[in-house]
């Protein structure tokens, strides 16, 4: 018999349910058992009749009962009754063995510093820019009105390539700022670099290809490329940059950072850029070149992007991590139509597209002002934080015993030890002392060069001014 527990917080159909199933899955209740009819059980237990007919109705549904105007319910003779607890494995499957998702992910977390180790009072992090109260004011903003003003359509599913008026918007940004005239067909919003990288290496390339990647250089991009199967051959880089004379010559994909180069901080030299461009068109592989961080240059313009000298070979990346925040997860992905056009269509069938609210969010921030208002205040931020680093570093003797490099553009500079200096004691060292370095051999693949990635963004001016001063008392007495 069932019976109704009324210190049970469950509703009482839900208890006579459980019951139920557990006669029957246990061959309490044997298949082709007649159950009493609902008005009658209902009397027995004390319930109304329309709980134990939600009851009836759930077994029906589950396929515990089969009914008939005539025969009633009966316990269905498809029951399936479980082996016994010793006959049953107690384990499920066992995940795979992935040693190189496991490599990349510590590596990933290395390079971004590990910071769950520890406490820093001055965080030097070339990974974040920076963000204060009015920022996020005016993105709750954004993100209110969006909410208010969208439509009904908006909420079904999306387009792949992104929601159109923020690739309108994009492609506005791109053509007064960047030099970089497209249409809208020819941006596909990401979810950030990585989420651009995996689709081109899903899309437009086949496993085993050989891709060249600067070293040292961006972990992420060759990670994300060798988890797809790829070749990665690292080519390194001097003072003008990418040394194109050694990109392997069955490269399918050079990725390049040109504006600012990803770790040693370097722009690109214009012969090496004419030369990269020659040899892309001679060798017909593609050109990838993130942006990351071109906008925040400290002499003169930003530099013309490889996309607008060659836009038959180059996927040209624009992240707005960190001209606004990582957090948003938005990125584009500007190339020739048709290979947008392929990479559109493997991210429909992979991810379908972005989330909607990001998308309208982002839109509104950019119409209404506020992104080109947050970029000016930033820029003047940066400008005086690079100048405090630069200053800092001159004053303390740092730049006569090492070399500074990367102090023109972007939002880091790289303070570059002799191969054989012991790198990770001075890191630990520092952080002892309340600061914290990003080491450049975790930007490498196989480069053995040493030294200090220093980002400035997110560190005010006395902060960065004591920090480089505890750093000095370490290198240069040490």
């Amino acid at each position: 018999m069932l019976k109704v527990n009324r210190d049970d917080e469950r509703p009482i159909w839900q208890q006579l349910l459980d019951q139920a199933i557990h006669n029957i899955t246990t061959g309490k209740w044997p298949p082709g058992e007649l159950l009493l009819p609902s008005r009658e059980l209902a009397q027995l237990i004390g319930v109304s009749r329309s709980t134990i007919q939600t009851v009836y109705e759930e077994l029906f549904s589950r396929g515990y009962t089969v009914t008939s105007r005539r025969g009633g319910t009966r316990v269905s003779e498809w029951t399936y009754k479980p082996h016994s607890a010793d006959e049953v494995p107690a384990l499920g499957p066992v995940p795979p063995e992935l040693p190189l998702l496991n490599t990349a992910i510590g590596h990933l977390h290395n390079w971004f510093g590990n910071k769950e180790k520890g406490k820093e009072e001055i965080d030097f992090s070339p990974h974040e820019p920076y963000l204060d109260e009015h920022f996020l004011n005016n993105w709750r903003q954004s993100f209110s009105q969006a909410s208010t003003e969208t439509d009904l359509d908006s909420w079904a599913y999306g387009d792949a390539y992104g929601y159109l008026p923020l690739r309108e918007q994009i492609q506005r940004y791109l053509s007064l700022e960047r030099g970089v005239h497209v249409e809208v067909d020819q941006i596909l919003l990401t979810s950030g670099a990585q989420h651009s990288l995996d689709l081109i290496a899903q899309a437009l390339l086949h496993e085993g290809t050989t891709v060249s990647v600067e070293d040292p250089g961006f972990p992420a991009a060759w990670m994300a490329m060798k988890y797809r199967g790829m070749q990665v051959v690292s080519v390194p880089v001097d003072e003008h940059g990418l040394c194109v004379d050694d990109i392997h010559p069955e490269s399918r994909l050079v990725y390049v950072t040109p504006s600012h180069q990803c770790a040693v901080g370097v722009i690109m030299s214009e012969p090496r850029r004419q030369q990269l461009l020659h040899l892309a068109a001679e060798q017909s592989f593609w050109i990838v070149e993130d942006d990351y961080d071109s906008e925040f240059r400290y002499r003169g313009d930003p530099l013309p992007t490889l996309f607008s000298q060659r836009p038959q070979n180059t996927l040209y990346m624009l992240s707005f991590s960190k001209m606004i925040a990582p957090g948003i997860r938005m990125s584009a992905l500007v190339g020739p139509k048709e290979a947008i056009r392929q990479l559109a269509r493997v991210h429909e069938l992979t991810y379908r597209h972005l989330p909607i609210m990001e998308q309208l969010t982002l839109t509104h921030f950019i119409e209404h002002g506020h992104f080109m208002r947050h970029m000016r205040k930033v820029r003047n931020i940066y400008r005086r934080r690079h100048a405090a680093m630069t200053k800092a570093i001159v004053a303390t003797g740092l730049s006569e015993r090492f070399t500074l490099s990367g102090a023109e553009t972007g939002l880091h500079m790289l303070l570059e030890a002799e191969p054989s200096f012991d790198e990770a004691t001075v890191t630990s060292l520092a952080l002892e002392r309340g600061i914290r370095i990003y080491p450049l051999s975790q930007y490498g693949l196989e480069s053995k060069r040493k030294g200090w990635i220093l980002g400035f963004a997110k560190v005010d001016e006395a902060a960065i001014e004591e920090g480089i001063e505890r750093l000095a008392e370490i290198l240069l007495h040490k």
